[in-house]
């Protein structure tokens, strides 16, 4: 499932109950470093509770150590979005297409995509994603 992370402000609770979460998955990924799936919920906790920088950079990790998981790549491309790195989001959304994703629906209405959307480098790949709903390329 693609991270959705901006859905609705989270109580004190919440946070709370975050932050214990965080804590508790940074200790199994100091210990190990290439845990995939501590570093998948560490990853979308950190964009949760608003540490942009440090969802990223779980997210640059999980690509190298996931090079040719679509998922890891389209959450990338989300996390430079919010980050405002649009050609950067570009190329991670562009990656997670070539390597199989391919749930447009979602792309066109997930939040965290927002800013790369509304930037001028979405529309390189606008017309390509066109072509793709209607299987004329790429399956």
């Amino acid at each position: 499932m693609p991270k959705n992370n901006l859905r609705k402000k989270l109580t004190r609770q919440e946070q709370r109950d975050l932050d214990v979460e965080i804590s508790f998955l940074e200790g199994l990924v100091r210990r190990d470093p290439e845990y995939v799936e501590a570093l998948q919920i560490l990853g979308d906790d950190y964009t949760r509770r608003g540490k942009l920088d440090d969802g990223l950079g779980i997210d640059k990790k999980l690509s190298k150590l996931c090079p040719k998981d679509p998922l890891v790549f389209y959450n990338l491309s989300c996390s430079y979005s919010l980050a405002h790195q649009y050609e950067l989001s570009l190329a991670a959304l562009e990656r997670s297409i070539i390597l199989g994703y391919r749930d447009f629906k979602w792309m066109s209405q997930d939040p965290d995509l927002r800013n790369l959307r509304l930037s001028p480098f979405y529309k390189k790949i606008r017309a390509k994603l066109r072509l793709m709903r209607v299987g004329k390329v790429g399956r």
